[in-house]
């Protein structure tokens, strides 16, 4: 928290607390404290260059990052601003750029694991539960991020599972995994596939790994194509789902969501004519046939 912020809490509060314990427990100093408030009756020495940020974001829709307003600054208004300035301005007062948004959570992971490229690139399986591959999306709405994990498996392309949070964190991959073995109870131990994302190399989905026998592989460094039917799955999904009908809060995208995962399982057809369920169920016939 900026203190600033802190000073502003200690002036709502100044009437029930002394100024002396307030500053003491929220560890600023009394003269910063004074110093700020005598700043709140100052007139803001920027409002003029705020204002032609505010022109510049207004003229170009939003897309210009501070590097770009700086030159622009610069172009139109013959300013010279120092673009360290021009970052903390667009950021103190909402003017950002709304195109290619900063991830607003990076997962830590615990470990560095990695795993053997198992699948090595072979897509296709006749026998359901024995190929599932697994990754994050997320989508970014106007108050905050989702992110969603799903499964899709190899055989019909059927999604076994999926969930969504609000936060990267590995009990999302863990609820996953666990929901997909619940629901298919696999015969065999399927490979599960995914790539080198921080999530799928911690000591958290090491032990999941071998608490369910899973078979786990993993896409190589710098070969986004290891893992090319995961991400496939998302495209479709944020083309004809999010992209196309446009939710803007998480409630809308986390309905919206649920109901392309339905459709795209039951409903939506596939190159061979198809859904995954029946594509899926066929296979299951088949084997049943053969024992």
């Amino acid at each position: 928290m900026r203190k600033s912020q802190i000073f502003a809490v200690i002036e709502t509060v100044k009437g029930k607390y002394p100024i002396a314990i307030t500053c003491k427990f929220y560890n600023v100093s009394r003269q910063g404290y004074y110093d700020w408030k005598a700043r709140q009756s100052c007139p803001n020495p920027d409002t003029d260059l705020i204002e032609m940020i505010k022109e510049c974001q207004s003229k170009n829709k939003n897309r210009m990052g501070y590097r770009r307003v700086k030159k622009w600054l610069y172009n139109e208004k013959n300013i010279t601003v120092n673009h360290k300035k021009v970052l903390r301005l667009t950021n103190r007062n909402n003017l950002m750029s709304k195109i290619r948004l900063r991830k607003i959570f990076k997962f830590k992971p615990n470990g560095n694991i990695r795993y053997e490229n198992v699948l090595n690139g072979n897509f296709y399986s006749e026998i359901p539960n024995e190929k599932w591959v697994t990754d994050i999306s997320y989508i970014i709405m106007s108050d905050g991020t989702l992110y969603l994990s799903a499964i899709r498996d190899l055989c019909g392309n059927f999604i076994v599972a999926y969930k969504y949070a609000i936060r990267q964190t590995y009990p999302l991959v863990r609820g996953t995994i666990e929901d997909a073995l619940k629901a298919e109870k696999p015969e065999k131990p399927p490979i599960l596939h995914s790539d080198g994302g921080g999530q799928y190399r911690s000591y958290d989905h090491k032990d999941i790994i071998k608490e369910n026998g899973l078979i786990p592989s993993m896409s190589r460094p710098a070969r986004c194509g290891d893992n090319a039917m995961a991400e496939n799955f998302f495209s479709t999904f944020k083309a004809e789902s999010i992209y196309y009908e446009k939710p803007t809060t998480i409630s809308e995208a986390k309905k919206v969501t649920d109901e392309f995962i339905q459709y795209y399982n039951y409903e939506r057809i596939q190159g061979n004519g198809l859904t995954p369920y029946q594509e899926r169920q066929m296979a299951f016939e088949r084997l049943k046939n053969e024992k």
